[in-house]
């Protein structure tokens, strides 16, 4: 019998991450749950507060942390924080299971340095991601924003069937996906159903046989930003990445170019977006992710006709939840089977 903590919240629920631990492993073990209540409230960073320093996207406060998960062998959870002095303090802990695309909440150094294992579940939410950004490019294309938001304040904006100003459907138009992993992959296949052409950038993959013999390209990031219509990215926060879409990116792009962020917010340079879409160099963007969330109600971007903005909520989706918590599942029968995790951080 091993013992389980269990720290849910009121997305990823600690009731769905029980079942499914019991329907892999059996009822044979000793699990306790609790409920933290993100997302009514905002998660916290580690340079914010005292002794957490590296931890990002995280809830809890230490001590009610250490004294929840006491003595368990095991901690399945999304968001509470393991800094250094807390798995001090945890010497039965031996496997951390983070139901998240990276572990961000834990410190990884002070968990190898314990002998704690970390897993954790990447991909979790490439599905919903890639559907959420297929409607993100269709909100803009064919202009579903701007009629929606006319119609609102009492105009009917019949003057959007003009040829002069009308949207463009997929099919004569070039997306560019700047990232090619598992969400990457994945709005590529959906684009290719609309006979999109797609290019992609991604320096460190190849392209799939299948999209190949589709006819995406693998080109340049120069390239890309040059002949696509829309311009999607996909790639995770690298010193890299980070700031990859500024003045000089943004320049680049096609005239009337439709900018989307899905992925991450410190991907782009903001400032030099909202002079893009002022100046009419980009007709328009849809923004999903932010690099300080929530986002200052006087942000400039908000005041601007011309973006579409929704609060990171591409992720989320019911099925994200229980294929996060299957995968977490698993992992904990690997270990208790002594077998080697799947997804190692």
């Amino acid at each position: 019998m091993k013992k389980i903590a269990i720290i849910g919240d009121r997305f990823m629920l600690p009731e769905v991450f029980r079942d499914k631990i019991v329907e892999a492993c059996g009822d044979g073990h000793d699990i306790r749950t609790v409920e933290q209540p993100w997302p009514d409230v905002p998660m916290e960073h580690g340079y914010a507060v005292e002794g957490m320093d590296g931890l990002k996207e995280y809830l809890g406060k230490p001590a009610e942390i250490i004294r929840f998960v006491g003595d368990a062998e095991i901690l399945v959870t999304q968001l509470a924080p393991l800094s250094r002095a807390m798995l001090a303090e945890l010497p039965n802990l031996k496997l951390v299971a983070v139901s998240r695309g990276g572990p961000v909440n834990i410190d990884m150094s002070a968990a190898r340095d314990a002998g704690v294992r970390v897993v954790n579940t990447p991909g979790r939410n490439a599905s919903a991601v890639a559907e959420f950004t297929i409607g993100a490019i269709l909100a803009e294309t064919r202009l579903i924003r701007v009629g929606h938001e006319a119609l609102r304040k009492g105009e009917w904006r019949g003057d959007l069937y003009r040829a002069d100003r009308t949207g463009r459907e997929l099919s004569e138009m070039t997306v560019g996906v700047v990232g090619y992993g598992n969400i990457g992959t994945k709005v590529v296949r959906l684009l290719r159903a609309f006979d999109t052409k797609v290019v992609v950038h991604d320096p460190y993959v190849q392209l799939s046989a299948e999209d190949r013999n589709a006819g995406v390209e693998h080109v340049s990031f120069d390239e890309l930003l040059e002949r696509s219509d829309v311009v999607t990215l996909h790639p995770r926060v690298t010193a890299e990445t980070r700031n990859m879409m500024n003045a000089e990116s943004f320049a680049q792009m096609k005239p009337g170019a439709i900018f989307v962020n899905t992925a991450r917010g410190p991907l782009c340079d903001y400032e030099a977006l909202y002079d893009n879409l002022v100046s009419g160099h980009l007709s328009s963007a849809m923004l999903e992710t932010f690099a300080v969330e929530p986002v200052p109600e006087e942000w400039p971007l908000l005041k601007l006709p011309n973006v579409t903005l929704t609060p990171h909520i591409a992720g989320a989706s019911i099925r994200t939840v229980t294929y996060a918590a299957e995968m977490a599942a698993e992992e904990v029968r690997r270990y208790i089977a002594g077998l080697p995790p799947v997804n190692p951080c």
